[in-house]
């Protein structure tokens, strides 16, 4: 008689250890249960914001170009088109919404304010009708050029982004690429608006005022001398540092509505010797604007300083620059400004200050008010 009250506290034991066990079990189960009920629902769909929307706008230049095989020197600017420069760049259309469109399909060296004025008329157009921002494709030996134009006469405080290469699509290490890539990044990014026109490339991003082409090979060509770099795009995360320190876009006097050409203004270089042929030869020319490449502060010789008077007297604006790589062009420092009726570029160097007084007599300015728009310029 004494099993069945072992076979009973057996039985006991065993549903006792069953019933704790459970018990320890519940959170557990409420765990599992919790994350159950907070799992989102398969038919719900979660919407992407939209891309912002970019438009590239082809010129040709070395970023278009190609060679025979990837390790020449030579090749020929302007050989691909905006399609297939976007393909090479697929990751490009995760961070934006892209459309190519080719305005014109040239060297740098043969760019032109027909192209310039085509360019600056499409970017208005375009800013006004949904465009986030624009990206130019462009040769590098002018590109300082039409960037510094575009400042002066694009109505918008969304970002123009210049950008190119040194090495043609072909090479091997070809930089155009990245270089694509990183500016359609700051192109679609809300913190590159009020900065201007821009130049990223090789992971900088420049002010249209400031850059210059300091070398002829180097992949690192552009630098900002007098003002420093305004950014950086690193594998499309931006960085901004400042803004620009003078006025552009919304806030310039100038306009291109209306304007079919530009008036002529030559530049004349500087040198030992200098007679001043260049400067009549470019009044006789019919130049409305001569910029002089002086030497140091702007200096040229007495025979040169004769010829600015006898083109001055004739109403042709004279503006001094420097052959010099870096520093202002003061004003009534060496050469008396007043007496020969000579503009100061302060820190423009010659290809700028031609953009400049060339847009400024286009929009009718005056020689009074030349000086002004130099130092706000």
């Amino acid at each position: 008689m004494k099993k069945p009250s072992i076979y009973i506290s057996t039985l006991l034991a065993c549903t006792l250890i069953f019933a704790d066990g459970m018990a320890q079990s519940k959170p557990a189960l409420n765990s599992f249960a919790m994350a159950a009920s907070i799992r989102p629902a398969k038919n719900v769909s979660v919407t992407k914001p939209a891309l912002p929307n970019v438009v590239i706008l082809a010129t040709g230049g070395t970023i278009a170009g190609a060679a025979a095989t990837g390790t020449q020197a030579g090749y020929t600017s302007g050989q691909v088109t905006i399609d297939a420069m976007v393909d090479a760049v697929p990751d490009a259309k995760k961070i934006a919404t892209i459309k190519g469109e080719q305005i014109s399909n040239v060297g740098s060296q043969d760019m032109s304010f027909e192209i310039m004025l085509k360019l600056a008329n499409r970017i208005n157009e375009l800013m006004k009708s949904g465009t986030d921002g624009v990206v130019i494709t462009h040769g590098t030996d002018t590109m300082e050029e039409t960037a510094y134009f575009l400042n002066l006469v694009v109505k918008t405080d969304k970002p123009v982004v210049l950008v190119g290469s040194m090495r043609p699509s072909t090479a091997m290490s070809a930089d155009g690429p990245l270089n694509l890539y990183n500016a359609i990044s700051v192109a679609a990014d809300p913190q590159a608006k009020n900065h201007g026109v821009m130049l990223v490339m090789n992971d900088w991003i420049h002010s249209a005022q400031s850059f210059i082409k300091v070398s002829t090979q180097a992949v690192q060509t552009f630098m900002s001398p007098m003002r420093g770099i305004m950014g950086t795009s690193n594998y499309g995360k931006n960085e901004f540092y400042r803004v620009p320190h003078k006025k552009f876009g919304n806030k310039s006097e100038f306009s291109v509505d209306g304007i079919k050409e530009m008036p002529r203004v030559d530049i004349v270089y500087g040198c030992v010797d200098m007679d001043g042929q260049m400067i009549d030869a470019a009044v006789k020319a019919k130049a409305k604007g001569i910029v002089i490449a002086g030497v140091g502060n702007g200096n040229m010789t007495k025979a040169a300083l004769e010829a600015v008077k006898r083109a001055n007297k004739k109403g042709v604006i004279v503006v001094r620059s420097t052959r010099v790589g870096t520093g202002d062009v003061g004003r009534d420092v060496e050469i008396k400004d007043d007496e020969y009726g000579t503009i100061a570029s302060l820190e423009l160097n010659p290809q700028k200050s031609r953009i400049l007084l060339a847009t400024a007599l286009a929009n009718n300015k005056k020689h009074g008010d030349l000086q002004r728009i130099f130092d706000e310029y």
